[in-house]
């Protein structure tokens, strides 16, 4: 027993006794993050422990070209990997789901920075914000608006940034009129075509926005129903666009954490339960729309509808028409 013991501690001496060369070289570093740094990253896939300052440039490319990764945060997952698939088969790479350098590379050479300087102005702080928003639409639906918090989550939104990231990127701001930030370059450019088509793909979690003879123009993650509440199968069309839209709760709806017994009407704002934009269908009650919660788009499920960010949903609006047909996919 007394040998054993001796034997345990031996081992655990050896671990302690690692050099710090050979743990540093186990643990992915954290990179430094400025402009700079994310401008200039080339791709090495080793990764680091935080945002990883070569995924944030592919991000924003992917996002710029209208390969939706979501909200950018440069940590991955799999709304990045999809979208890196849809950009690999549209570009004829291997289709791996996976950023390689092949990929990095066709992304990136010859195109503009992916962190540029972003002044502030009026018009970003000028709310109306909604600083304090409670919990339980039963609560929400007393407030006049469900807006942006603060300038800070405006911003991020705007440029399609985790507001970590946003934060990160610019210690010490305090998010005025006349101050200069660094923001994603996430500027699309205007579609040529609109859509002839859209898919609904329920098992990738993704939209498809065909343009005509099948070309691809966007593609965008998704949050597209639930156990509970499953989206619909089939086809159907557009019925019509609704920006800054209200939201009605019908009791008849009995969403599991509502409690409320009647007809509730929640205010407009971009953290209205469908966010900034409702794009209704000719399936009764479903509709494709956006979020308050942009992190969570691709990784938690909705009530039957379909999901998006905010800026996915106001770009897939500005695509579509009344009678643009939608298919949901198995």
């Amino acid at each position: 027993m007394r040998r054993r013991s001796l034997f345990a501690l031996a081992i655990g001496v050896a671990t302690v006794a690692l050099p710090a060369a050979a743990r540093e070289a186990s643990t992915p570093r954290q990179a430094r993050l400025d402009a700079r740094a994310i401008n200039a990253a080339a791709w090495t896939g080793r990764g680091t422990r935080a945002a990883d300052p070569a995924l944030i440039r592919a991000e924003v490319m992917l996002d710029r070209l209208r390969f939706s990764p979501g909200q950018i945060d440069g940590r991955g997952g799999d709304n990045v990997d999809r979208a890196v698939a849809a950009y690999q088969k549209a570009q004829g790479l291997a289709e791996t789901g996976k950023l390689d350098r092949a990929t990095f590379d066709r992304l990136t050479t010859g195109g503009p920075d992916a962190v540029v300087s972003y002044r502030i102005g009026k018009d970003d702080v000028a709310g109306p914000f909604t600083a304090s928003i409670p919990s339980g639409v039963e609560n929400q639906a007393k407030l006049k608006r469900l807006g942006y918090r603060n300038a800070a989550e405006a911003l991020a939104e705007r440029f399609h940034m985790d507001e970590r990231l946003l934060r990160t990127l610019n210690p010490g701001a305090r998010f005025e009129a006349g101050e200069d930030i660094l923001v994603a370059n996430t500027a699309r450019g205007p579609e040529d075509q609109k859509a002839e088509r859209v898919e609904v793909d329920k098992g990738k979690r993704r939209v498809r926005v065909l343009g005509g003879n099948g070309i691809l123009l966007a593609t965008f993650p998704a949050s597209i129903g639930s156990e509970e509440k499953p989206a619909p199968s089939g086809s159907f069309a557009v019925k019509g666009v609704a920006r800054n839209p209200t939201w009605t709760y019908n009791p008849k709806f009995a969403f599991r954490e509502v409690k409320a017994k009647r007809v509730l009407k929640l205010p407009p704002g971009p953290n209205n339960p469908v966010g900034a934009v409702w794009i209704d269908l000719t399936a009764e009650t479903y509709g494709i729309h956006g979020t308050p919660e942009p992190r969570m788009i691709g990784r938690s499920f909705s009530h039957g509808c379909v999901r998006l960010t905010n800026w996915d949903a106001l770009d897939l609006a500005s695509l579509v028409k009344p009678g643009t047909p939608v298919d949901f996919i198995e």
